[in-house]
Parts: structure tokens; C-alpha cells; sequence
């Protein structure tokens, strides 16, 4: 009886390790990069020489740090809270809830709007508008220090 070899059925795999490699890779340089993108612009505050620091302000006011609202040239409105990041791009309506939402958790916080000094006065009027219609009381308008 001559020796037969079994015949063997061809199955198709797919090597999985260089994909998991180039992933690695891939996140490697998106997490590299990250913290290079911005988003947002930067608001060009108005100058005055009777601004106090938000430091000092929260000094006035139980150690609190003040809640931010900024108006950017194109209208666009963002938050900080707490002095955390800027969230920018909200709506109208999302920027008023997320305020009354911080004033009910720590009424004795400052409001402070930040209108960019290129931004036209309607949208900063239309902010403080909607911010005394929302119940904020007392709202403080941001500027830069002049330097003598």
C-alpha cells in the first residue's frame, strides 16, 4: 500500500498584526497632534485701565471663579465655567441653559460676557439681552488692562 497524503483544504485568514501595528501607529501621531488644534477664534478684548483680573474678581466674590460668556467678531458665543476650556460654537439657547444650570448649582458666581472689540455692539447687546431675560441679574462686561 503506497503512502497517500492527505489532502488538506486551503483556508483563506487574514493576517490581522500589520493592521494592528499601523493603527498604533496612527494613534500615536493623532495623539501627538491633538493638542496643536485649536479651535475657536481668539477674542481682542477692548483695553481699559480700571479692569480688575478674573483672579480678583473671584477674590470678591467667596473664591468663586467667574462663569465666561464670549462673544467672538462673527457673533459666535462660547463658555467657561469654572475656568475650564472655552466651549465655543453653542447656540443661543444651549449658552443660556448651561448658564441658568451653574447659577442654580452656585448662585454667588459672576457672569462675565467678552465681547471680541471688533465684534458690532448688536451681538453683545443681543447676549446681554438674553442673559437679563434668562434671570442673571448682575452681568460684568471683560476687558484688557491698558499697559502705562
Amino acid at each position: 500500500m503506497a503512502y497517500q497524503p492527505k489532502k488538506r483544504k486551503m483556508t483563506a485568514e487574514i493576517n490581522v498584526v500589520p493592521y494592528i501595528d499601523v493603527m498604533f501607529v496612527l494613534l500615536i501621531i493623532f495623539m501627538a497632534t491633538a493638542p496643536f488644534i485649536t479651535q475657536g477664534v481668539d477674542v481682542d478684548l477692548p483695553a481699559t485701565t480700571t479692569a480688575k483680573t478674573a483672579a480678583e474678581l473671584a477674590g470678591d466674590n467667596n473664591e468663586r471663579a467667574p462663569i465666561i460668556v464670549e462673544v467672538s467678531q462673527d457673533g459666535h458665543l462660547g463658555l467657561s465655567v469654572d475656568n475650564q476650556d472655552m466651549v465655543r460654537g453653542l447656540g443661543l439657547n444651549e449658552l443660556l441653559t448651561r448658564v441658568r444650570a451653574e447659577l442654580q448649582l452656585n448662585p454667588s458666581s459672576a457672569v462675565l460676557v467678552g465681547g471680541d472689540a471688533r465684534a458690532p455692539y448688536s451681538f453683545i447687546i443681543e447676549t446681554l439681552d438674553a442673559l437679563n431675560q434668562a434671570g442673571v441679574d448682575s452681568v460684568g462686561l471683560m476687558t484688557e488692562p491698558l499697559e502705562q
